[in-house]
């Protein structure tokens, strides 16, 4: 069994425990697993498989990713107070302006384009301004009337498939620009299995160019699973394979060929484009997650009995909490505890996605999400508050209403949030159906 593969699980009503039960992790999961092992501050490199180092200080080095405490809200941004100011919104299968998320991947005939929030100008060029509607859009982006800056086809965006997903994206209150993008798709399996996924990047804002990162890495997956799905490639091998295509094409922004560049090597004085991934997948009765970096799914059944975290963070937190090293208290209160230890990039130490595949045992909804909601509402039990009670039958607004809950708590970061409802699993899918598959550990 492969370090990042973990059995099949399901998600069952009782006993609540602690929702990271659901893991079963073979004996090498550990903080050095998984390609964990991270390079130093600004593309040092640290090394892979090393030993567990005797305390904190000796952890190896991880990337700072600007995640700020919760604090109390604010007045919100006048253009960007509420999903009904969309610079690019859509209730149906085709995409807004700035989006075609669900295109070139999906098999729904929604509109191609580039992935959702890919990097966009502000404004219109001519159009009237949104603040002072006298003057017009220059080509910087502002007024030219008032200099106020026009809202970025970025900044919201959604997008949903008929019914089977749904995301939303925003900017969030406290950022001057949206480093987050997602991607839509749904397509069969050659034997006719539906099939619909949706994939979230979080740019690391302490990095070059994030926007650019996430926003690529969206596109590369979309244009890698639909195709690999329908050409009959395992499921779990054709979700890392996106993961893979996302990370090569985020390394090729810094000017590196994704294909002959060897993870790990230094690369001094270069701050690269860098992001995070994570993703959901569900095919028949069958949930398939991947994921590098911090960025999470969950699940939430309708019944609420027990939800669950279904990803493990690539932070610094969980690597101590995995190490014995820290309690979970006392790793979350160290100001390093959202430092992540896995990216998408050049200066990344090994491109190593984890896949983990469950099986529900009933009705809910998957969501998928940036920390700019789940700061908000960490825990599975917080989750499953915060979704509101019909999202398997309304997943877009059910989207929108929890990046209404992360602006809602202060909008301290840019905030994506996927919906992907699960009608029901026949009789007796609660239960495991087999071991992780034999897909190969894909590095690039």
């Amino acid at each position: 069994m492969e370090p990042d593969d973990y059995p099949l699980a399901a998600p069952r009503s009782a006993p609540a425990a602690d929702p990271r039960a659901l893991w079963t992790p073979d004996a090498h999961h550990g903080a050095d697993d998984h390609g964990t092992g991270a390079p130093g501050p600004q593309g040092s490199n640290g090394s892979h498989g090393a030993e567990q180092p005797d305390h904190p200080a000796d952890a190896a080095a991880t990337r700072p990713k600007e995640t700020p405490a919760p604090a109390a809200p604010e007045t919100p941004v006048p253009e960007n107070t509420a999903p009904e100011n969309t610079a690019a919104g859509t209730t149906g299968a085709t995409a807004g302006a700035a989006d075609g998320t669900a295109g070139a991947a999906a098999d729904t005939g929604a509109t191609a384009g580039p992935a959702a929030g890919a990097p966009g100008g502000s404004g219109t060029t001519g159009a009237p301004c949104v603040a002072c509607r006298k003057g017009t859009v220059g080509r910087d982006g502002h007024c030219e009337h008032c200099g106020h800056a026009q809202p970025r086809e970025r900044d919201h965006v959604e997008s949903e498939l008929a019914g089977a997903v749904a995301a939303v994206t925003d900017r969030g209150l406290r950022h001057h620009r949206n480093e987050d993008a997602f991607t839509l798709c749904e397509t069969a399996l050659p034997d006719g299995t539906p099939a619909v996924a949706a994939v979230v990047c979080d740019g690391v804002s302490s990095a070059t160019r994030p926007d650019e990162a996430s926003a690529v890495a969206a596109a590369a997956a979309r244009e890698s699973l639909p195709a690999a799905l329908r050409s009959g490639a395992p499921v779990r091998q054709a979700l890392r394979d996106a993961l893979v295509a996302a990370g090569t094409a985020v390394t090729t922004l810094s000017g590196v060929d994704g294909r002959d560049y060897r993870y790990g090597e230094p690369r001094p004085h270069q701050n690269a484009p860098a992001c995070t991934i994570v993703s959901a997948l569900l095919s028949g009765d069958e949930l398939t997650v991947g994921w590098i970096g911090d960025s999470r799914v969950y699940w939430v059944p309708d019944d609420r009995t027990a939800p669950a975290r279904l990803t493990e963070d690539d932070s610094w937190a969980a690597q101590m909490v995995a190490g014995g090293l820290l309690t979970e208290r006392e790793a979350y209160a160290d100001p390093r505890a959202h430092a992540i230890t896995g990216w998408l990039g050049a200066d990344a130490y090994e491109l190593a996605p984890h896949i983990a595949t469950f099986l529900p045992d009933r009705p809910g909804v998957v969501i998928v999400c940036t920390d700019g909601l789940w700061n908000y509402a960490e825990s599975a039990g917080e989750m499953a508050l915060a979704v509101p009670a019909d999202a398997r039958t309304r997943p877009l607004p059910a989207a929108r209403a929890l990046v209404g809950y992360a602006l809602d708590g202060g909008g301290h970061d840019n905030v994506t949030v996927a919906v992907l409802p699960f009608t029901g699993a026949p009789s007796g899918a609660a239960e495991p159906a087999g071991g992780a598959d034999t897909a190969g550990e894909a590095t690039a």
